[in-house]
């Protein structure tokens, strides 16, 4: 590997290295899945099966987010995360579990073990401002 292609990579983003709109986009509708199937959340998130219009809402706001948190060019404008999570007492296994099924999300999608990391360092921030509020 030549100098030039090293700090080429070093440069590369996280949106980019998530693929960009198309690869969040992706993501998102693969965490969704995930959560759907999860025991220990999916109740959650069963109630919304039957408001498309909200569950399409939702991911377009966590698709901003992400773009936004990962670098990208999206500027999310939702509210804060304790301003959406408050009230909902969601549990500290709760969000590990969501935790959990992003970060597998990402790793079948073949998304390495440094993206893996930086995203779950970026969920593992976000912790205080959802988990009990």
């Amino acid at each position: 590997m030549t100098t030039l292609t090293a700090d080429q990579l070093s440069m590369v983003t996280l949106y980019e290295r998530l693929g960009g709109a198309a690869g969040i986009r992706s993501l998102v509708d693969g965490i969704v899945e995930a959560h759907l199937r999860n025991p220990v959340i999916k109740a959650r998130f069963l109630p919304y099966l039957d408001q498309p219009e909200r569950v399409a809402e939702i991911k377009r706001h966590t698709c901003a987010f992400f773009s936004e948190g990962s670098g990208g060019p999206d500027v999310y404008r939702g509210r804060s995360m304790a301003e959406a999570h408050r009230g909902m007492e969601i549990s500290d296994a709760e969000y590990t579990a969501a935790t959990e099924d992003v970060l597998a999300t990402l790793a079948t999608r073949g998304h390495g073990e440094t993206t893996r990391a930086d995203v779950r360092d970026i969920l593992e921030g976000l912790r205080p401002d959802i988990v009990g509020v």
